[in-house]
């Protein structure tokens, strides 16, 4: 369902970032959604779940609206939610249509989701990158429309991947690595994810300190003031070697 953002149903994105619960785009690449935004990119978030119950949320209206204040913030186009069921949430065919259907009506030309599991945290993580994978892959399949509600196939050109780990430096296994800059939206970031009172509220102040100081790392082995972090799942190529190795002394 769309969470209160006036666009069309089949508005076309330039990249889509898939979460589990609302709250986990925000906390691992909402500082990219924000700046991709900025620069005039339309960008979608999909929650699988409402991500509730929750212990300190009073229902989930509460928390949509939490959702629909946190994209407000970042600037993303549109918020859709499946409302796939929270702390059940398992890979499955039906949930792999419903997010190839999401792909397919909006054809966006890359996806972020969820990279390797959040060990004592919500299991819904690494389903939910099972799930991402599957319907990049379901979204371009053809001879196969009965499922997919008469949507054309849409290829997604590249798919990455984020760690939502704010506990340990250790990487999941993936073909390389790269970090996005955003130190000029990392405070648009922290405030997307102070929408979300009902999962943060003063006794666990630490978050918003615990995401910044990863940014600023991830950021720093970078050269940038802050950065998030993506898993790549081919070679990341160059056309100039030199202009990548040394931009300041590059032909132009």
């Amino acid at each position: 369902m769309n969470q209160g953002m006036p666009v069309a149903a089949d508005v076309e994105l330039d990249l889509i970032a898939v979460g589990a619960h609302p709250d986990d785009v925000e906390i691992a690449c909402g500082g990219t959604l924000a700046k991709l935004a900025r620069k005039g990119y339309a960008v979608g978030i999909v929650d699988l779940t409402d991500g509730e119950p929750t212990p300190l949320s009073p229902g989930p209206d509460v928390r949509l609206e939490e959702a629909r204040c946190a994209a407000e913030v970042l600037g993303v186009q549109t918020r859709i939610n499946l409302n796939l069921p929270n702390r059940r949430l398992f890979d499955g065919f039906e949930a792999r249509v419903a997010l190839a259907k999401v792909f397919r009506r909006h054809r966006p030309k890359v996806v972020l989701g969820f990279g390797g599991k959040t060990v004592m945290a919500s299991p819904d993580h690494y389903q939910a990158m099972l799930i991402t994978d599957a319907a990049v892959f379901y979204s371009r399949l053809t001879k196969w429309d009965e499922h997919f509600d008469g949507l054309p196939p849409h290829t997604i050109q590249n798919q990455l991947s984020f760690p939502l780990a704010l506990h340990g430096l250790d990487l999941p296994e993936a073909s390389g690595f790269l970090v996005a800059d955003m130190g000029s939206t990392l405070d648009v970031k922290l405030e997307a994810v102070r929408c979300y009172q009902t999962q943060f509220p003063a006794s666990k102040v630490g978050i918003y300190k615990a995401v910044e100081t990863m940014n600023r790392y991830h950021g720093l082995t970078a050269g940038y003031e802050a950065g998030e972090l993506f898993l790549t799942y081919r070679s990341v190529g160059v056309d100039d070697l030199m202009r990548w190795a040394s931009p300041a002394h590059a032909r132009t």
